[in-house]
């Protein structure tokens, strides 16, 4: 690529002189010259060729002198290096000239051999700025990119290295798949600007929970949201991550209900499914678009799990496989699922907080699923009873209501 240089001189005999000196490097299209002859014939010279690299500058000039033009170079939002040239070697200039942001100082009479060294030395440096800018210009794009799916604190470290860490490859992940019960109905009958307020103020708070445990948003879709941990970077407690992640973004979305239920809006309850297993995790964007997200059997588990909660009467359904790999896991099992489109059963729980696994209707439960996991017809008295103490107790209702429907075991279909 050719440098283009401005040299601002007022000595009539330069031009040729500056000309036959570099005739070589001109000729080899290493540099051009451009050259006016006061400081206010150079502005009006960068004016029409805004593509000048690097301007050299005599300082005694008339109109405008060389550390005027130096001054207002700087004042400028395209910052010239600035090379300064002089008879008047003195202190004073060389300080003053610095001062205003002059790259380097040579004296006259010229010394082309030094002043070709300067140039070389001064584009080198110029090129190596232009490199440090583009690489922060797609820093920043790519923090902005970043930030729609990760952690503000985990998009600052992709953001220099995207390309290193969001290949397509296969990796052990933990999911979570959300969903809003009733959403559609909502969309029919809110009015525009109060959907947009509800579903906006969800989608960040949500989001905000997710960061937090430094989990990736991998796909909003309306009302639903995909979660994923340990994509793209190493999490070796994805899966108690996950959980707690899970269970506070319960916390979240009922605390939101209830503060827009306050205000006469019914918004639906958040199911949350939770599953761990191998995907395909990348960007699946193209050259054109970034897009984070992740394919195969345990994102639609997870799905298939968030939508297991509509039947089971519970908010937050996880697989075993997760569950096991959590530290200090504490739940209640579910039962064995048939998810639509399987044949084999998932073992599923549902976590419970400290103080509910700690609290007397966790051991009255454990014991109830444990007479109808044995298939003691014990198991709907029990059940029974459990229902008559805790009514809200959605999932024992759910199995006493299969109970005296007929039903056996805990191995359960779901449509």
């Amino acid at each position: 690529m050719t440098a283009t240089i401005l040299v601002v001189d007022d000595e009539p005999d330069l031009e040729a002189l500056v000309l036959q000196k570099f005739r070589r490097q001109v000729r080899e299209g290493l540099v051009s010259f451009v050259f006016a002859r006061d400081g206010l014939e150079a502005l009006q010279s960068l004016e029409e060729h805004p593509h000048v690299d690097l301007v050299v500058s005599d300082i005694n000039m008339p109109r405008m002198d060389g550390l005027s033009l130096l001054a207002k170079l700087q004042e400028s939002e395209d910052k010239k290096s600035t090379i300064i040239v002089s008879a008047y070697g003195d202190m004073s200039n060389i300080r003053t000239a610095m001062n205003r942001g002059a790259f380097d100082f040579l004296t006259k009479p010229i010394d082309f051999v030094d002043l070709e060294a300067t140039i070389d030395k001064t584009l080198r440096h110029i090129e190596m700025l232009r490199e440090v800018r583009r690489r922060q210009a797609e820093a920043e794009r790519a923090h902005a990119s970043l930030s729609r799916y990760f952690s503000p604190e985990l998009a600052k470290r992709l953001a220099a290295s995207v390309g290193d860490r969001t290949e397509v490859t296969w990796r052990d992940v933990a999911v979570i798949f959300t969903d809003i019960t009733g959403f559609t109905s909502l969309v029919e009958t809110a009015a525009p600007e109060l959907l947009g307020e509800l579903l906006n103020e969800y989608v960040t708070g949500m989001t905000d929970v997710v960061f937090a445990h430094e989990g990736t948003v991998a796909k909003v879709i309306g009302d639903a949201i995909e979660v994923l941990f340990n994509a793209p970077s190493d999490q070796p407690d994805y899966a108690t991550r996950a959980i707690a992640c899970a269970q506070q973004l319960d916390v979240w979305a009922e605390a939101f209900r209830e503060r827009w239920k306050a205000k006469g809006v019914n918004f639906g309850a958040t199911r949350i499914g939770v599953h761990a297993g191998p995907a395909l995790v990348g960007n699946f964007g193209g050259s054109r678009f970034f897009d984070y997200t992740a394919y195969g059997d345990t994102i639609n588990t997870a799905a298939r799990l968030e939508a297991a909660n509509k039947f089971l009467g519970t908010r937050i359904c996880v697989s075993a496989t997760i569950a096991n790999a959590a530290e200090n896991f504490r739940g209640r099992p579910v039962g064995d699922l048939i998810l639509r489109g399987r044949s084999e059963p998932l073992r599923a729980y549902e976590p419970l907080s400290p103080a509910s696994f700690d609290a007397p209707a966790a051991g009255q439960y454990a014991a109830a699923f444990a007479k109808l996991e044995a298939g003691d017809a014990a198991a709907m008295p029990a059940f029974a009873a459990l229902v008559g103490l805790h009514a809200d107790d959605a999932l024992a209702g759910f199995h006493l209501k299969r109970l005296l429907n007929g039903a056996k075991g805990i191995r359960m279909q779901l449509e």
